[in-house]
């Protein structure tokens, strides 16, 4: 089987995946839509455990609603169920999750989820579909085609999102201006171990978790993954935390970094949609030559 013979049957396969998840989706079958999602609170929060994985470091005591019963239902994470809620207090709303029929098997998120159809997959696989037409089209009508068609739909892609992103750059940098800083202390550092299959070397990721009290009161308990010196010996270290007044899971250790790294990511974004558009273009040109 030659290469035209190999894309055609790429093409066809993953867009009979698409075509199969579409109708899952219509009959109301996907996993997504099978699993019930609930808004929870938080009740208690543990102690973080110094050494322990990420993945469960921070004990939670969580209370939700049962949709059937109507009764209060408590359960308590050990093991780092679902997401991981990078940031905890008492009071906090987040996301609890569990198949239908099986809520023994419940998981977190950091905020309660909306219902999903499920087409996270079959748009996956459209995807790899459309990949395949355009090695297609560069087969048969030149490679040109394959600029226009990889370069063209990302570019329109950054171009639509591009607004949204400046925008959301004007408000964190707002957001940033009116954090309030209160003393912390990292209080533990989590460690995940894992063993790369191909070499056996091993590697360590480092998590360490920092404690603060805002103004009002909350006492915070989250993962603090950026600009922290040595997190291998940051346990017990004095820090001064920045939070959003309103969400105290928004903080930061270094504001002018933060700022700095929020510059950095727009120009990226305008540089990468420079970059797609004129590839694009250039394969335009050599098709109308």
């Amino acid at each position: 089987m030659g290469w035209d013979g190999f894309l055609r049957l790429w093409c066809a396969a993953w867009a009979a995946v698409a075509l199969a998840g579409a109708v899952r989706s219509l009959a109301g079958a996907t996993k997504a839509q099978r699993t019930v999602r609930l808004a929870g609170r938080i009740r208690e929060v543990g102690e973080a455990r110094h050494g322990a994985p990420r993945a469960g470091g921070i004990p939670l005591v969580v209370v939700y609603r049962d949709p059937d019963s109507g009764r209060e239902v408590v359960v308590t994470d050990d093991e780092g169920r679902g997401e991981t809620v990078a940031a905890a207090w008492a009071g906090r709303e987040i996301g609890v999750s569990h198949p239908r029929g099986r809520p023994h098997a419940f998981g977190f998120a950091d905020a309660p989820q909306p219902p999903s159809r499920g087409l996270a997959g079959p748009a996956g696989a459209l995807l790899a579909a459309y990949a395949g037409l355009v090695a297609l089209a560069a087969l048969h009508l030149g490679w040109p085609w394959a600029l226009v068609g990889t370069a063209g739909p990302w570019a329109l892609s950054g171009l639509w999102h591009l607004p949204a992103a400046v925008r959301d750059r004007r408000a964190r940098r707002e957001r940033l201006a009116a954090m309030d800083a209160v003393p912390g202390r990292v209080v533990a550092v989590l460690r995940d171990v894992r063993t790369d299959e191909e070499d056996g070397s091993t590697l360590t990721a480092l998590t360490p978790v920092v404690a603060f009290t805002t103004r009002d009161g909350t006492a915070v308990t989250a993962h603090c993954t950026a600009h922290l010196a040595d997190p291998a010996g940051a346990r017990g270290r004095a820090v001064t935390v920045h939070h959003t007044p309103a969400d105290p899971a928004e903080f930061t250790l270094d504001p002018a970094a933060d700022r700095r790294s929020w510059s950095r990511d727009v120009a990226v974004h305008v540089a990468a949609v420079v970059v797609l558009a004129a590839t694009a273009a250039a394969g335009a040109v050599l098709l109308l030559r």
